[in-house]
């Protein structure tokens, strides 16, 4: 008790996040029971006929659902192989650099696409990806004489983008985990190599590199309990009906059905499945990353 009244106030700080955490994140589950019934907002949960497991049958029986699935595993999976090498590969040649100031601002260069939304960015690449006229087509046009490329209405093309832009944004702010974990490295290892003769490319691989593994294990592993989330607030403000085949994932599938088509019987049941194997994604994760790596939260 004398230890509760010691820390007090450190609970009332959380009180208010934990009350907003509960309203938005604990009450709406209750919503789950939609994926087991024919829900009709006027008719409510008490009265909307229950059909139990028709909605996952269903779900199974589309064509679509199985190609949104394909999408998102492929999307993710993407996301995740270059959202972990190539903030290695930055934080590497950061490190490089011994001019404070030129090293400070180019951190934040890189790190300010992370702190935009993808409302903002979104809008920002439609206009520079367009094939009327936009920036990048025009350079492509003036340089090289290429035809100009529907980026955001070819499927594949699509997906290259998709990827790009998220790695674009996202690779400045996860190198900090790599530019600390180099900041921890022991120089007397490097001062040792250059007495035995090693360049800065040997240091690398025999030092630095080696250095990185276990905070890479780390990541990589965590990362798996994602492969489901394929990132609805950038495919939302870039995707459009020409590439439902290769870019609709998860996420906005759920979201055409429920809001837009009122199935959300239909789109609470897809919404639970995924929620269901990322919750066992994510503890497998973290127990392979427990055993590989010795990392635990708890």
């Amino acid at each position: 008790m004398k230890r509760f009244k010691g820390s007090s106030p450190f609970h009332m700080m959380l009180l208010p996040a934990a009350i907003v955490t509960f309203i938005f994140a604990y009450v709406p589950m209750a919503g789950i029971i939609m994926a087991f019934m024919d829900y009709k907002p006027w008719l409510g949960f008490t009265k909307s006929a229950w059909i139990g497991l028709d909605h996952f049958r269903y779900m199974f029986e589309r064509p679509d659902s199985k190609q949104v699935m394909v999408n998102t595993v492929v999307i993710a999976a993407l996301k995740i192989g270059f959202g972990l090498v190539v903030p290695v590969f930055f934080a590497l040649l950061l490190n490089e650099i011994r001019k404070l100031v030129f090293k400070r601002t180019i951190q934040t260069l890189v790190y300010f696409p992370y702190f935009m939304s993808w409302v903002i960015l979104g809008g920002i690449l439609v206009d520079m990806l367009s094939p009327e006229g936009g920036l990048i087509n025009r350079l492509f046009s003036e340089l090289f004489g290429m035809k100009p490329i529907f980026f955001l209405g070819n499927g594949d093309w699509f997906r290259f983008t998709v990827v790009a832009s998220d790695t674009w944004k996202e690779f400045g702010f996860s190198a900090i985990v790599y530019l600390a974990a180099l900041a921890g490295v022991n120089p007397s290892l490097y001062e040792a190599a250059v007495i035995d003769g090693a360049n800065r490319w040997k240091q690398t691989l025999s030092i630095t590199l080696p250095s990185l593994v276990p905070i890479l294990v780390v990541m990589s592993t965590l990362s798996l309990g994602n492969i489901l989330n394929a990132g609805f607030d950038q495919i939302f403000n870039l995707y459009n009906p020409l590439v439902y085949s290769k870019g609709d994932i998860i996420d906005t599938f759920v979201y055409r059905m429920a809001i837009l088509n009122g199935e959300m019987g239909f789109g609470a049941a897809v919404g639970l499945l995924k929620s269901v194997i990322s919750f066992i994604l994510i503890v497998l994760t973290y127990r392979l990353a427990y055993k590989l790596a010795n990392y635990r939260i708890f």
